[in-house]
Formats: C-alpha cells, sequence, structure tokens
C-alpha cells in the first residue's frame, strides 16, 4: 500500500468513525437521561472496567492492545463529557472563590450552569482546555491597573479561543459585621488592588489595611472573624454571600473602574462572525530588525484596519524577546482580513487570531 492508499484508507475510516461517534453520543444522551431521571451520578467506574475487559482481549497485538484501551478511555471521557454537559448545562471555570469579581461576571454572563472555581487563571483555562470545564471567564483588563499579563500569556501560548469581551463596572463598598457600624471600623481588608483603588478614603480614616488574594475571601476572612473593628472592601454581591452590611457605598477612588473579561472555549461558536461590527485579537511576533514593528504595523493599516489597542508582552522562553496584542476593529475572516493575516504572515515569524468579539463590548451590571 503507497502512501496515498493509505491517506485514503485513514480518510474512509475516519468518515465511518465520525458516523459512529455520532451514533454513540445520541445514545449517551439518552443514558444521560435515563440518570438524570433517577437522580444517580456521571460516573459509573465498575461499568467502565467491564467494558474494557470485555474489548480488549479482541485486540491481539500488545503493544496495540494497550494504545486501544488509551482510545477506549478517551471516549468514555468526552462521552462523560457530553453527560456532564447534558445534565448540569454549561460548566463556567473562574479563578478566585464565591463572590469574586470573576465570579460575578461568569454569573451574568452565563446565569444558567454551575461556575467552578480554580485557584489560579493558568488553572482555570487548563480546565477548559482537558475538557473538565466548557468555558474560562478571565479577565483580560482593568481601566485603573491595566492588562493582566498572565491571561494574555495564556491567550498567546494556549490552545483556547475568545468568544465574547464584557465590561464589568467595579464598585468597592465597605464591608462589615451585621452589628458594626462605620465609626468602630479600625482595619480594612482587601486585595492590593481594591486597597489602592481606596487609598484616599482608606486615609482619610486612618485605617490600617491588610492584604487578601481577592476581595471575596477579604470578605470570608471578616465574617469568619467576628471582630466588629475589622471590615472588608468588596462588592455588594460580596455583602450578601457572607452575611455583611454595607457600611458605605461606592469607596473607590475611580468611579469609572472596570475589569473587561473574555470568554474562553475549546471552539469557535458559530455566531461571533456573524456580528456586523466585529473586532479581533491578533497575537503576533517581529522579526529582531529595524523597523521590524513598523512594519507589521503600517501593513494593518494599509489594508484599513484599525488598532483599537497595541501592547508589547515580553517572551516567557525567550529573554529580552517580546509579542504583541492588538484588537483591531473589523472581520478578519472577510476576504480584505485574510490578505490582511496572509500579508503579515510574510513578515512576522508567528501570527495568531487568539478570538473575535463584538466591537461594542457588552456592559454587564455593576458589581
Amino acid at each position: 500500500m503507497d502512501l496515498n492508499e493509505a491517506r485514503a484508507q485513514i480518510r474512509s475510516v475516519d468518515l465511518r468513525m465520525r458516523d459512529l461517534f455520532l451514533q454513540r453520543m445520541e445514545a449517551v444522551r439518552a443514558v444521560a437521561e435515563w440518570k438524570k431521571q433517577r437522580g444517580l451520578p456521571v460516573e459509573d467506574r465498575a461499568q467502565e472496567e467491564r467494558i474494557l475487559s470485555e474489548l480488549s482481549p479482541a485486540v491481539e497485538d500488545d503493544a496495540l492492545r494497550s494504545f486501544y484501551l488509551c482510545f477506549i478511555r478517551d471516549v468514555m471521557d468526552v462521552s462523560k463529557q457530553w453527560q456532564h454537559h447534558l445534565l448540569e448545562g454549561l460548566r463556567v471555570a473562574y479563578s478566585g472563590v464565591e463572590g469574586a469579581f470573576a465570579q460575578i461576571a461568569a454569573s451574568r454572563i452565563f446565569p444558567d450552569g454551575p461556575k467552578v472555581p480554580y485557584s489560579s487563571f493558568e488553572d482555570a483555562y487548563a480546565a477548559v482546555e482537558k475538557g473538565n470545564c466548557d468555558l474560562a471567564v478571565l479577565p483580560i483588563e482593568n481601566s485603573y491597573a491595566g492588562e493582566v499579563g498572565q491571561v494574555l500569556d495564556l491567550m498567546f501560548s494556549g490552545s483556547l479561543h475568545v468568544n465574547g469581551v464584557y465590561d464589568l463596572p467595579v464598585t468597592q463598598n465597605l464591608l462589615g459585621l451585621p452589628e458594626a457600624r462605620a465609626e468602630m471600623i479600625t482595619t480594612v481588608i482587601s486585595h492590593p488592588q481594591a486597597l489602592s483603588q481606596c487609598q484616599p478614603y482608606i486615609r482619610a480614616h486612618r485605617y490600617l489595611t491588610k492584604s487578601a488574594p481577592n476581595t471575596a475571601m477579604a470578605a470570608r476572612e471578616v465574617a469568619e472573624g467576628k471582630d466588629p473593628a475589622v471590615a472588608a472592601i468588596a462588592s455588594a454581591e460580596t455583602a450578601r454571600l457572607y452575611g455583611l452590611k454595607i457600611l458605605d457605598r461606592e469607596i473607590n477612588e475611580n468611579r469609572m473602574n472596570t475589569t473587561r473579561f473574555a470568554v474562553f472555549s475549546r471552539v469557535e461558536y458559530p455566531f461571533v462572525n456573524k456580528r456586523e461590527k466585529s473586532a479581533f485579537l491578533l497575537l503576533f511576533t517581529v522579526k529582531d530588525e529595524v523597523g521590524g514593528l513598523a512594519k507589521a504595523i503600517n501593513l494593518i493599516s494599509a489594508y484599513n484596519f484599525n488598532m483599537r489597542v497595541l501592547r508589547s508582552r515580553p517572551m516567557r522562553d525567550l529573554p529580552w524577546h517580546y509579542y504583541f496584542y492588538a484588537e483591531v476593529e473589523g472581520n478578519d475572516s472577510s476576504e480584505n482580513g485574510q490578505r490582511m493575516l496572509s500579508a503579515l504572515g510574510g513578515v512576522c515569524p508567528m501570527v495568531k487570531v487568539a478570538g473575535r468579539y463584538t466591537a461594542t463590548e457588552t456592559t454587564l451590571e455593576d458589581a
């Protein structure tokens, strides 16, 4: 069998596997409904082991048998993820704890389905890459503190797509125990960024400060500490979550404080390209030569695309080398957009469209 014949055979098998995959997923849907009606969990390890023990002996080649078992386990994992999706709705990952601004944003973008907390941006992103969650909602920029570099780096090196960008106005409040009064407070706890945003208020009241990993954890610490002289700086939603009282509202210096959150998924959702006023996230590197960045910028402009944002970020594996993050108005999938990207690829070692969204971001309710 020559190369072309082998590839043709693989193609034929892949088409049959596709049809069989769809048939299997329909059967999985019936299993999910059966479990839903009976309140049974998705996981059934005993059944999985029975299937593996029944199927594997038919593969006589010892080496291939181990690969076959890996293949079947992967199919089972996909089937379980599909069952989770059918039974629970979209599983949305975020970084932080319940009550954090990321959880608030995730809940407002996706009101249905469980919100799954992770301890870091990397873990939340990886949860979607591995299929443990369907989507991740992660911050990419704050109007007060600037870009969220860790998330941009994940966008550069990772495999997920951005399918939406949303603005969450951030309002900080002074939260205390139910029995506390504003004049009793001597110490405030919050994330360093929130403490910085409220610094004039803190100075005016001569409060001592204590840092917390995020605003929600600060509220939880106050609730658990039971000290009426200690307050948290956090959202009104967090106050309700941890049973705290709002002692003073809107204490952040900049009332225009907003965080932009991006929605990451493994696949690009079809509706994104149908939006009339679109923008796309463009990542690229340039050659280490005079005018390298200028060539790239001039090319984007030459094809009548407007860059709303342009930032540089250091590359982790190459000291003193940088990649560039741009938010570009227009449709990269158009004929003109494809020509621009092709031309850009001629002068840039790496070009990547990380996602698309509406040019006018959707603004969520105040947090």
